[in-house]
């Protein structure tokens, strides 16, 4: 028999060094990872054995047991599911295969609640063992492999783990918890089977335990039966039984699930220690015959941005575990759906490639994103109650389902918004529906509630366009020179500050008939909103200030477009605007931190005749700096930089002194 003592890799040693210092808020979790650990070791030989029938060997029912020996403190976790090989061992409990491993650890806050509900994200979830243990010994025996070929890790959770080479007749794994002093209540049937409920009874696979009755203590005088007893205790009787329902929760019919059992089922497909925000459980027949079981977090995991980290909801055919994330089965806007589709029509040996190709998973993926907008829609539409008393004087009375929703919508956009505006540009059969979804601040709100419907709901009379401006910050927004004349007239400008708006609202042109107008873009025409006078008053300004603006195109060539006096402005001397059909400076400038090509546009620089700055131009010696001061003054306010900020600097210091 070959024995070798290998190092952990640094993560894990970091990542042990937390587990058995810090994660004592919850304990309880590591039996809900190990458990689930097995269980998924049983999907992997169920799947693995629809190509290689022999893998089940002489052991066709898959199974996971949980025993213990109050005598040597021992807490032991036994599947017959696919195994491991010595190298697999070494691999999987030695290393974290983990490109997010690095994330991983510098999310640790020291909150140790928060902390405890990480690992499981990281599928690191063994080596909470450590939680409760000093030492672990795991024995395993990959599906196929001979006898001989069984191997024994042990580790005490320091620096280093000891592998060597063992005959195990059954195949699975065995993980032997030799627990702390601290952690005996878990040599107890009682607290076992309690944790399992709470954690784990949504398992399809049976867990089992062997059976205990009472037995009374032997006489303490076996000729008097009055004289006392030893003290009596629990024995095991040798029977096994199920201790969990063993039926998936999603096959359950709603009314016989609980609302706590769908929030700890959720905590096990998702790892995150929240509740989630809503859920649908839905069996979907038809053409295509399906049950979905999707949730909707309260808060975005912190890799929700990741493009490279796979997401989507668990796939099973027949109840069988085909895969951990379907991306195919949900659309990436809604990547932060988590949930289980289970299909009655999709092939076992279902493959990602194949997913991409299939009509059935065409007809799922088009039903799962329209059950997740419903459930949206259900929020949205109860995200505030008017409860004010009638005219009667009767207020409305409010159901508590709905009353429960009060408010939720609000927390979800506050998290997701941004990725649910990913919809508009990749879900044109759903882009309506997505638009009454999408919330926003405006020049009468500064909280991100205001819908296209309520913006529509308060438009002027003889308004044309919903208006909006892009800016990387609230404050950028709301301070921006291109609002002054809307907020002179009152009108409301919606506010956008998240950098997906640009290239979202290129796929959105007008919202329930009604066009979408960038008030950053082209010249601005309020329509039947300006009156008659103040158009003449423009026109005539334009016609008096002639002679400066081709001085000013002369001395800005390079750097504007054009040059022309507008009527947007009312305190600031410029502002800059781009073409209709021109690429927003705003666009520009992310795709330039992004390091992506931009196209070289020049903005227009639209003046301010009535404003004291601009007025002094004309016959000024410093025309040439004052125009440059202006344009430059412009790019400042609306969030840029100038190309040359020291010649701008330059300039400013010149007409100071």
């Amino acid at each position: 028999m070959s024995k070798q003592t290998l190092s952990f890799q640094a993560e894990v040693a970091q990542l042990l060094h937390l587990v058995t210092h810090s994660l004592y808020s919850n304990q309880e979790i590591f039996l809900r990872e190990l458990v689930s650990n097995a269980s998924d070791a049983c999907d992997k030989l169920r799947f693995e054995a629809l190509n290689n029938n022999a893998l089940y060997e002489d052991a066709p029912n898959l199974e996971v047991r949980v025993t213990f020996d109050k005598a040597a403190k021992t807490l032991t976790i036994t599947d017959n599911g696919i195994g491991m090989s010595e190298q697999e061992a070494i691999d999987h409990l030695g290393t974290i295969a983990k490109s997010g491993t690095k994330d991983f650890m510098g999310k640790l806050s020291g909150d140790q609640k928060q902390d405890a509900q990480l690992i499981g994200q990281f599928g690191v979830g063994f080596y909470s063992g450590f939680i409760v243990a000093d030492k672990i010994t795991v024995e395993s025996r990959r599906a196929g492999l001979p006898a001989e070929q069984g191997v024994r890790w042990t580790s005490g959770g320091s620096g280093d783990f000891e592998v060597e080479t063992i005959t195990r007749p059954a195949r699975g794994t065995s993980v032997v918890l030799h627990l702390r002093d601290d952690a005996e209540e878990y040599l107890n049937a009682w607290k076992l089977k309690q944790v399992i409920a709470k954690y784990s009874d949504h398992i399809s696979l049976p867990i089992l335990m062997e059976k205990e009755e009472w037995k009374d203590g032997e006489l303490i005088n076996p000729s008097d039966e009055n004289g006392g007893r030893q003290p009596g205790g629990m024995v095991k009787t040798g029977e096994w039984e199920t201790i969990n329902k063993a039926s998936a929760l999603w096959t359950r019919p709603k009314k016989d699930v609980t609302d706590e059992q769908y929030a700890e089922f959720y905590k096990t497909i998702s790892h995150d220690h929240e509740a989630p925000l809503t859920w649908a459980h839905n069996r979907v027949e038809g053409n295509t015959e399906y049950t979905q079981l999707l949730y909707i977090p309260a808060k975005a995991p912190f890799d929700l941005w990741n493009r490279d980290k796979k997401a989507g909801v668990k796939l099973y055919v027949k109840r069988v575990f085909i895969m951990d994330d379907a991306e195919a089965l949900m659309p990436t806007y809604l990547r932060f759906v988590k949930g289980v589709i289970d299909s009655a029509d999709l092939p076992l040996n279902v493959s990602r490639e194949l997913l991409q190709e299939s009509r059935d998973v065409r007809s799922i993926r088009e039903g799962s994103t329209k059950r997740v907008l419903s459930m949206l829609e259900d929020l949205a539409k109860h995200d505030k109650h008017d409860t004010a008393a009638g005219a009667d004087g009767v207020t409305d009375v409010v159901d508590a389902d709905d009353k429960a929703k009060e408010g939720k919508y609000t927390a979800f956009y506050s998290e997701f918004g941004a990725v649910l505006k990913e919809g508009l540009g990749e879900d044109f059969a759903n882009r309506e529906r997505l638009a009454k979804l999408l919330r926003f601040a405006s020049t009468t709100s500064d909280a991100v509630t205001v819908g296209f419907a309520d913006y529509k709901a308060r438009m002027k009379d003889g308004q044309e366009a919903i208006y909006y401006i892009t800016a990387d910050t609230l404050a950028a927004a709301k301070n921006s020179p291109q609002l002054e004349v809307f907020k002179k007239k009152g009108i409301e400008v919606l506010l956008m500050t998240d950098r997906v708006d640009e290239w979202a609202l290129n796929y959105l042109h007008e919202f329930d008939g009604t066009p979408l107008q960038s008030v950053a873009k082209g010249a601005v025409d309020l329509g039947k909103l300006q009156d008659e006078a103040e158009k003449k008053a423009a026109e005539e300004a334009a016609e008096a200030f002639k002679p400066v603006l081709a001085k000013l195109k002369e001395a800005l060539k390079d750097k504007a477009e054009d040059v022309r006096v507008t009527t947007r402005l009312v305190d600031s001397p410029a502002c800059l605007v781009v073409q209709d059909d021109g690429m927003s400076t705003q666009l520009a400038r992310m795709l330039k931190q992004a390091g992506q090509q931009a196209p070289e546009t020049k903005p227009v620089l639209e003046v301010n005749a009535e404003h004291a700055l601009v007025k002094k131009l004309d016959g000024s010696v410093h025309f040439h700096d004052l125009a440059h001061i202006l344009f430059d003054q412009a790019l400042l306010a609306e969030g840029g930089l100038p190309e040359d900020p020291a010649a701008y600097v330059k300039r400013v210091n010149a007409l100071l002194v």
